[in-house]
This record gives C-alpha cells, structure tokens and sequence, in this order.
C-alpha cells in the first residue's frame, strides 16, 4: 500500500493476532470450538474440503482450515470493510481463498459467490446478530449453496434460559476473570476498533463501518439477541437439512451441526 508516494508495510500477521486476542478475551475456549468444527469437516466431507467462510470477519475460520487442510479452498463473505481488508491483507499471497463483500440480510448475497456449491459453510460468533426472521431465512440460503452431503456448522451464542442460577454463577465467574485480564491488559472490543480507527491504513475502511454497524465505543448496535441451541437445530430442520443437532456446548455458547 501507498501513502503520499510511500510504501506502507502493513503486518496483517499482526492485526489478525490481535483481533484472535480480543476475541479470546470474551471466549477463551474460542481455540477449542475451532478445533471441533474441523474434526466434523474431516469427519463428514474430508480433508480437502471447498468452504464458504460466513461472515468471516478478518479470516480466523480461514487461517486454521488452511493450515489443518492445506488442500482445501475456501471463500470468504463478510459485509465489514475493515475486517475484509485485513483478511485480504492476510491471504494475499495464498490462491487457496479468496473475499467477497456482500450482506447477508440481501437476498440476492449467494449471487456474490465464486462458486455455485460448497461442501461445508462454517460461521462463529456472528449470526446473533440477526433477527429470528433474517435468520431463519438465511439458514434456507445457506442449504442452496451446499451440495448434498454438505454440511454447515454455526459456533455463537446459545443460553440457556432453563438454568437462571447456573447462568447467574458463571456470568460472574467470567466477569471476574475479563476483570483480570483487563487489568493484565487485554483489549475489549471497543478498545480494539479504537486501535483500528487510528491506524493510517484502517483508518477509512473502519469509518465505513462505524457507518454501516454504529461506533463499537458507544454500545452494542445488533438487531437480533442469541437463540437456545434447540432453536437452531429447529430451525436448521425447518430450513431443509436432513439432520442437525449441537455438537458442542460450553455454559454459555454451543455449536449446532446441519447435514444436507
């Protein structure tokens, strides 16, 4: 990149390891749902699998499909120009991915895709952002774009309403532990895009995404609010999958399993 007549070094590495941390400071069994989302792409369609990466963010799905499967191929979609740059950035030397910007609340978002089928749609902590109908309907999508015997795996949020003592319990267990590691020095969210804002080569995609999702800083601008694991599975079998179910729970976030 270029700046007033000079080259700009940019370490994508470097802005793709700190979003990982700020993630890992809301999840730190992100590593670990991860894991499990691809033992089940090896597991259901093998190790050289063509995936569509869903609301990819920077590409963390991405980074660690490629380098379990180095032969697999995957696309990324995501609306959030700031994120799509530095996934670009990242995977800019590596033919194997490729990004697309598209919303996912547009139903004509499919028509964006390199490719007309995938054997797997991976997605974390990104469609509870959605409203139930948004959802719902992007889960029917999703079914179009997968060959059968593909699969789609969804790692969010997913509580569990039944269980206010245990919710209360590990809330404040993981409050307590964030306070931590706050003060140690980890990076909330809104800290992190405060980074991004300032940076000279982040600076103009990060305003165009406080312009489309709201500034991180003043609160959380999401449309939608996490469904129970039992919702998704429903709604997956609603959608046309032949069978769904959670494959992976921890107190306050699951990871459903859709077969087509």
């Amino acid at each position: 990149m270029t700046e007033a007549g000079t080259t700009v070094r940019v370490d994508w590495r470097h802005w793709q390891s700190t979003w990982d941390r700020q993630q890992e400071w809301y999840l730190p069994d992100r590593e670990e749902r991860f894991g499990v989302m691809l033992d089940a792409v090896e597991a259901l369609v093998g190790p050289e699998p063509k995936v569509l990466d869903l609301a990819c963010g920077t590409g963390s799905i991405s980074d660690r499909l490629l380098r379990r499967f180095p032969k697999a191929t995957g696309t990324g979609i995501d609306l959030d120009p700031a994120l799509l740059t530095i996934a670009r950035g990242h995977f800019a030397a590596d033919s194997r991915v490729e990004f697309v910007r598209a919303d996912l609340r547009d139903p004509e978002w499919c028509d964006a895709l390199p490719h007309q089928e995938y054997d797997a749609v991976l997605t974390a902590t990104a469609l509870h952002w959605l409203r139930e109908d948004e959802l719902r309907t992007l889960y029917g999508r999703i079914a179009g774009v997968l060959r059968d015997g593909g699969i789609f795996l969804n790692a969010d949020h997913m509580p569990d309403d039944t269980t206010p003592r245990i919710n209360e319990a590990v809330n404040a267990f993981h409050r307590a532990r964030r306070e931590r590691e706050k003060a140690a020095g980890a990076q909330d969210w809104a800290e992190w895009w405060a980074m991004a804002a300032a940076d000279p080569v982040l600076a103009e995609p990060t305003a165009e995404r406080f312009r489309i999702f709201g500034d991180p800083t003043e609160g959380d601008h999401a449309d939608g609010r996490p469904q129970s694991a039992a919702w998704h599975v429903d709604a997956l079998r609603a959608a046309g999958f032949a069978e769904a179910r959670l494959v992976w729970a921890s107190p306050t976030d699951g990871m459903v399993l859709a077969l087509k």
